[in-house]
């Protein structure tokens, strides 16, 4: 059965890091190896952190700082913008954006207290030197034999990183503590990583490089004078982690392997190198990356970054900026899916919701069907106020109708029951169905001008849908509502004039009578004979009648005109609400729907420069 000591023995004597066994597997051992005093003034130095602390990285966190309650605001705003959009965008374009959330809550479920710091660069940048001379002691190994470090190891200046680096998966056998100095003090709170080389030729290597560098608040980039402008390192990790400046460190290793002034002129072209990466330098205190020349090998310079890594460390706003960097990034990557430059808001504008009801209305016939209430009004009119001879004599056309040649032509389309006399009905039929996609698209084309593609589709199909029916609604409606206002059941409401005209033409209609029995009376001699009275009498309302209905006429004109309005409007109104019911409503909806949205996407976007903390 393998011992505690062989077991512990096994874990520190990994092949990846310096050999150090604990003093327990010396004693289990008998001394066989001689008992060098370094090794046991290492094992003092050089301990597991695993476990450390008893809430194991996870601590009550304190009160919130005004960036941090903003980068809170803002996380809730990213979160509602996430769940109203996941019914109109697809899971792999949000995918960012739900990374961003997992990882900021994994993230601030952890030690605030502790600032986890990566060390990268590429083979041979010398990194791993750097991380032992800022640890004090040999943890990781260095050598010219290339990639020498193959998995990430951590080294915590503090108790209760556990959690930490549980999140970055090191495992227990990988993690140390630095050499206890005055120097190390400065530092409590700092989880260094040493990570392998980013440009290894073994993907794994690479795999854990692209892993860490996800999860860590901030990034020491170690480069050499001879690889400093790799295009690798630029253009996979430097140009897209641009605003992350921040939270970035960029440390020229090896200067003194340059001579004179060689040194300022590498570390100037490195940063003519950053700035075209986009990557902001906080050179004059303002907010960006630090650059510096350092030599990792004899010391020079490694003070200064230690004291940089000191104070970014005791200000405890690194988790919350590179959350805060990531939130920006994702931001803009999502900004063509929200925002439409240059245009101010979505809207359907008053005069493509007058074009739209205007289209519907020609689509039931509300015109005509105007038309149709001012004649039948008139018609109407004309029955009440006209001749009684005129309407006896328009009686008399109707009842023998059926034996003129349009008649005839009436009664045979009746009896002609197999004749194809649909077609009129048919096309007309698909003249309003046309009419009323044609509205459709319209209205849609407004109401997406200016929106980002998806939102624009989604409007799009939400017209598309509520006019699945719109055409049948607008039928019956033109069956129902358009027939009643054409040929109203009950007579249209008469004007205050219509009485004293119907008593009118009753007085011309008596004086013809009047004058004509008169005249009859002379005639058969029963009257004495005075040809002039009641000639001028029947003159009179022979010339009268006419005149009357001439006047009610021209006076129905007004009342007929109004009243067939009136029944345009109603038709109008009715297909407008259909319409509006079907189509305007939930356009409108979507684009509200759009405008939440978009408020919250401009609440995640707001302030992303403000929560940024600046490194004095």
């Amino acid at each position: 059965m393998t011992s505690l000591a062989d077991r512990t023995e096994d874990r520190w004597d990994d092949g990846l890091i310096a050999r150090s066994r604990p003093k327990a597997a010396e004693t289990a051992a008998g001394d066989g190896d001689g008992g060098n005093e370094g090794d046991e003034g290492d094992e003092a130095l050089v301990r597991a952190v695993s476990g450390a602390g008893s809430d194991g990285g996870k601590s009550a966190a304190p009160p919130l700082s005004p960036e941090g309650q903003a980068l809170r605001l803002r996380l809730d705003a990213l979160r509602q913008l996430v769940g109203l959009s996941r019914t109109r965008l697809d899971g792999k374009t949000l995918a960012e954006a739900g990374r961003v959330l997992d990882e900021a809550a994994a993230r601030r479920g952890l030690s605030p207290q502790h600032t986890v710091v990566a060390i990268a660069g590429a083979t041979g940048s010398g990194k791993s030197t750097l991380f032992n001379s800022l640890a004090g002691v040999q943890i990781s190994e260095t050598g010219l034999r290339r990639p020498t470090t193959a998995a990430p190891i951590a080294c915590s200046w503090s108790d209760g990183a556990a959690g930490l680096l549980d999140r970055l998966e090191i495992p227990g056998r990988l993690r140390r503590r630095p050499r206890e100095t005055s120097e190390a003090e400065a530092l409590r709170g700092m989880v260094l990583v040493d990570l392998p080389d980013l440009d290894s030729a073994v993907g794994a290597h690479r795999d854990h490089v692209d892993r860490v560098l996800a999860l860590v608040d901030a990034v020491v980039w170690v480069v050499d004078p001879e690889k400093y402008a790799d295009a690798v390192l630029h253009e996979r990790y430097l140009r897209p982690l641009a605003g992350h400046a921040e939270v970035t460190f960029v440390v020229l290793n090896q200067v003194d392997r340059l001579p004179g002034e060689a040194a300022d002129l590498v570390l100037d072209d490195l940063r003519r190198l950053l700035d075209e990466d986009g990557i902001a330098l906080g050179e004059h205190d303002e907010p960006g990356a630090t650059v510096l020349g350092l030599s990792a090998l004899t010391g020079e310079g490694v003070g200064e970054l230690r004291e940089l890594l000191a104070q970014f460390t005791q200000e405890k706003g690194a988790a919350t900026r590179r959350i805060s960097a990531d939130l920006d990034r994702a931001a803009v990557r999502l900004r063509p899916l929200y925002v439409a430059d240059g245009h101010s808001g979505p809207e359907i504008g008053e005069s493509a919701r007058a074009e739209f009801e205007d289209r519907l209305a020609e689509a039931v016939g509300a015109y005509a069907a105007g038309l149709a209430a001012e004649r039948a009004w008139r018609r109407n009119a004309g029955k009440a106020c006209g001749t009684p001879w005129l309407r006896l004599w328009r009686w008399y056309e109707s009842r023998r109708a059926p034996r003129t040649l349009a008649g005839l032509a009436a009664l045979a389309a009746i009896g002609a029951r197999g004749a194809p006399v649909v077609e009129a009905p048919v096309e007309a039929e698909v003249t309003a169905r046309q009419r009323v996609e044609q509205a459709v698209r319209a209205v849609a084309d407004e109401a997406v001008t200016g929106l980002p593609e998806p939102w624009a589709q989604a409007v799009r199909e939400t017209a598309v849908r509520g006019a699945e029916r719109l055409p049948e609604a607008l039928d019956e409606l033109a069956v129902t509502l358009g027939a009643a206002v054409a040929v109203p059941s009950v007579k249209p409401p008469r004007p205050t004039w219509w009485p004293a005209a119907v008593l009118g033409q009753a007085a011309m209609t008596l004086l013809q009578v009047y004058g004509g029995l008169w005249l009859l009376g002379q005639i058969i001699g029963v009257l004495e004979p005075q040809l002039l009275p009641p000639v001028l009498l029947m003159v009179a309302g022979i010339v009268g009648g006419p005149l009357v209905e001439w006047a009610c006429s021209i006076a129905a004109r007004g009342p007929a005109r109004r009243y067939g309005q009136d029944a345009e409007r109603r038709l109008r109104q009715a297909a407008a609400g259909c319409g509006r019911s079907r189509v305007l409503e939930p356009v409108a909806a979507e684009l509200l729907r759009y405008r939440e949205v978009r408020e919250q996407y401009a609440a995640v976007a707001a302030g992303g420069t403000k929560l940024s903390t600046t490194r004095q």
